[in-house]
């Protein structure tokens, strides 16, 4: 027998109703399904049942198309989607979904929609709130799914303020971190990403307690979004947007300009987190002068031999 869901229970819980529904109405198995969506029948049931991971967007958009929803299932997707997150965030991500505008300062980890998928897995694997590897999972592939943003037709601009103490935080080790700094220093190419460094020598500021996101919205509205390790805020107020706002312009003008930042990414690649193969500038320098030393400053013929120097002429 199928677990009995109530469709009010969960956002989930509602998304397994729907498409059960439409899967019977179209006169379907939930193996038949799986084969049109390429996956198996079992993830379907999880879907229908509202067990196992939530559906990612692609997921949803492929069943929506096949089982002709007309974006029922799509627009039910964010909502699903948000559940895998702490309650505080939720309406941050709802906010940031619709954005024009995303400035970000983060002073402890990067920030979610730039991270690679090790990167938010060893976080997301910290939160007090998680409550087993399936949910993790859940979080990861949301998190993940966040990013679709950047590419869209409608992507936002976003600008992103990373505290040194980011980039020195060996998270998840020096493998992951190679391959976060590198995937920051290739977002960092596309037209609408900035992103700056704020560097140690700068001291204290105004967002030194956490992070700070100010969000402008289509309409051209502000919203500014704080956050903790355990906690996060959302501020609709005006005044109280302005003043953050003047917060986050304060912290782009004592950070280093793109240029130099991303200057500064790649010497912290190359001296904490290059790969064991490969040698450090420093030492590339010192083996140079060896070779110079070793060869006397004279070149070499082909065969090996010395070339003969010319004397001077009379």
């Amino acid at each position: 027998m199928a677990k009995a869901i109530d469709p009010q229970s969960s956002m989930a819980a509602l998304f397994g109703s729907r498409l059960r529904k439409l899967r019977d109405a179209a006169g379907l198995t939930q193996t038949e399904v799986g084969a049109l969506a390429h996956v198996v029948g079992s993830r379907i049931a999880q879907l229908e049942r509202a067990t196992g991971a939530k559906p990612t967007l692609e997921l949803t958009r492929v069943l929506d198309r096949e089982l002709v929803a007309d974006e029922l299932l799509i627009d039910l997707w964010p909502y699903v989607y948000r559940e895998a997150f702490p309650d505080w965030s939720q309406a941050f991500i709802a906010y940031s979904a619709r954005a024009r505008v995303i400035r970000q300062y983060s002073s402890h980890a990067v920030p979610g929609l730039l991270q690679t998928p090790e990167y938010a897995r060893v976080l997301l694997s910290m939160g007090h709130s998680l409550r087993d590897a399936e949910h993790l999972e859940e979080r990861v592939a949301a998190r993940l799914d966040r990013q679709g943003r950047l590419t869209d037709p409608d992507r936002p601009e976003l600008w992103v303020v990373l505290d040194e103490a980011v980039l020195r935080r060996p998270v998840g080790g020096a493998a992951v971190m190679r391959g976060q700094l590198e995937r920051l220093l290739r977002m960092a190419e596309e037209p609408n990403i900035t992103v700056q460094v704020l560097p140690f020598d700068q001291g204290a500021h105004g967002a030194l307690a956490g992070s700070l996101s100010v969000l402008v919205m289509p309409d051209g509205t502000e919203i500014a979004y704080t956050e903790g390790a355990h906690h996060g805020q959302l501020t609709e107020e005006p005044e109280e947007v302005e003043q953050f706002s003047l917060t986050y312009h304060q912290l782009t003008a004592m950070a280093l300009p793109p240029l130099m930042s991303l200057d500064l990414i790649r010497s912290v690649l190359e001296a904490d987190y290059r790969a064991a193969s490969i040698p450090s500038r420093s030492d590339r320098r010192r083996l140079a002068q060896q070779q110079l030393q070793q060869r006397g400053g004279r070149r070499l013929r082909a065969g090996g031999g010395r070339i003969p120097r010319r004397r001077p002429r009379p």
